[in-house]
């Protein structure tokens, strides 16, 4: 009997489970339910989700995979990083799910400059942000409990913030409250690898009971079917998760296009600089950054470009006529910036360069898709001055359907890249964490070549 594991991938727009079979190296038997949404009325930037919903989609997409695998050796989970769930010593929910998506902290502070967020970094040293890894975001756990206790509303000093999937688990296998590093973010001292508690007494949240830092490969709760206790292990970062779902290499680099975009490239040792830094398995570190133009800037051509068909109800998919017509076209000047929305490229998007002759929808895009390619080499320099990358690895679904996005991005590069075969490189990731926890490979880089062997 093959060795079967079961993996989770609790995401935002959905919650996704598959069969994870050691033998065959691969995940089988996909399932999928779509997330709960927001809940309504709240006030303008909070983004909360209901959790006993979360909790019930997740347990029925677990107990129907578990109903295929009867011999489960394990329940192992990535999710959506940052957020927050704050819960009681004996788990029980105070609040709301706090998602990584809600920006309250944006909003202006009543009595000093600035909005909240902007008193939030006037508390901290440049050292100490750096040291978190640049990565006390809005909507990471250290930013929604600071905005909080400025207004009085954490339910009590002791609570304990959990992820999201880890507060699932605890749930419903009584699983401890623990925090495994790769979700860790902003809030975890990259030099000692330790809660930043530093950081948490100058934002007022040294009463906060932060979970236990945990490697993947510790069980933390038994999920309890059908008469059988199956090992459950805490959740690991989508991120680096996807990121071992392409068998990335040493020194390769990586680009993940999707909806929005990350370049990312691992080291040994902490490398500090302008960028973000995120722990990684085995001990090592993952530079990256995160929040590039991608498939949302996309969306903003499209919707322009199809304004009056939709407006006419006129039912077409653009893709179709855009790819041909892109595959079409040649440089003739036109440019274009998508940084439509905030981020490290800025926050004013524009097309340049217009005549008569040039304003096709196909130089458009054209156009689109080497601004990303520029934006990725201009990023892979920052996370590498000296380029020490020995190769490139694409995933994502932008590039598996778009070979004019590859081809711009090869220019760039000059040199050729590696598409990524999988199409859910999460719960491909997890294959990988299996085999580690299985015995079957002593690191997660072991698991990656044994696997890549075997393709």
């Amino acid at each position: 009997m093959s060795k079967q594991f079961v993996g989770l991938d609790i995401g935002s727009s959905s919650i996704k489970g598959a069969i994870i079979d050691l033998d065959a190296l691969h995940v089988s038997a996909p399932v999928s339910r779509q997330s709960p949404g927001a809940i309504n009325g709240l006030p303008p930037r909070h983004f909360e989700q209901d959790v006993s919903t979360i909790v019930d989609v997740t347990k029925a997409v677990l107990d129907e995979l578990l109903t295929s695998v009867p011999n489960c050796q394990g329940v192992l989970l990535c999710s959506q990083m940052q957020g927050a769930v704050l819960c009681d010593e004996h788990r029980a929910p105070l609040t709301n799910y706090l998602s990584w998506r809600d920006q309250r902290i944006l909003d202006d502070h009543p009595t000093e400059s600035g909005t909240y967020y902007d008193v939030l970094n006037g508390h901290l040293s440049d050292d100490e942000k750096t040291l978190v890894g640049g990565e006390l975001k809005p909507g990471a756990a250290p930013s929604l409990l600071f905005w909080l206790a400025e207004h009085g509303q954490l339910p009590r000093q002791d609570c304990t913030p959990m992820i999201f999937a880890d507060f699932v688990m605890s749930q419903i296998a009584n699983a401890k409250p623990v925090t495994e590093y790769t979700n860790a973010l902003g809030a975890i001292n990259l030099d000692t690898r330790d809660w930043h508690r530093g950081v948490f007494t100058k934002l007022g949240l040294d009463n906060i009971r932060w979970p236990h830092l945990a490697n993947f490969f510790e069980p933390v709760g038994e999920y309890q079917f059908m008469g059988r206790h199956i090992p459950c292990y805490p959740s690991v970062g989508d991120h680096q998760c996807a990121l071992v779902g392409t068998l990335i290499q040493a020194n390769e680099l990586s680009l993940n296009i999707s909806t929005g975009s990350q370049v990312s490239l691992l080291s040994q040792e902490l490398r500090l600089g302008p960028h973000q830094i995120r722990p990684f398995f085995d001990q090592q570190y993952l530079n990256t950054i995160t929040h590039l133009p991608a498939g949302r800037s996309l969306n903003v051509l499209v919707d322009f470009v199809t304004e009056i068909s939709r407006a006419q109800d006129m039912d077409c998919d653009p893709w179709a006529y855009i790819v041909d017509a892109v595959n079409a076209a040649q440089p003739t000047g036109l440019s274009s910036d998508l940084a439509f929305f905030a981020g490290p490229m800025g926050e004013t998007g524009s097309i340049n360069g217009i005549t008569v002759d040039n304003l096709t929808i196909g130089n458009v895009f054209l156009a689109a898709f080497e601004n990303m390619a520029a934006n990725y080499a201009s990023c892979a320099k920052r996370l590498s001055p000296d380029q020490s990358w020995n190769g490139i690895v694409i995933s994502g679904g932008l590039p598996q359907r778009l070979s004019a996005l590859r081809a711009a991005i090869e220019s760039k590069f000059d040199s050729a890249c590696r598409l990524s075969s999988g199409s859910e490189e999460t719960l491909q990731g997890l294959v990988a964490l299996a085999l580690v926890i299985d015995g079957q490979a002593a690191t997660v880089a072991d698991a990656i070549q044994l696997i890549a062997s075997n393709h």
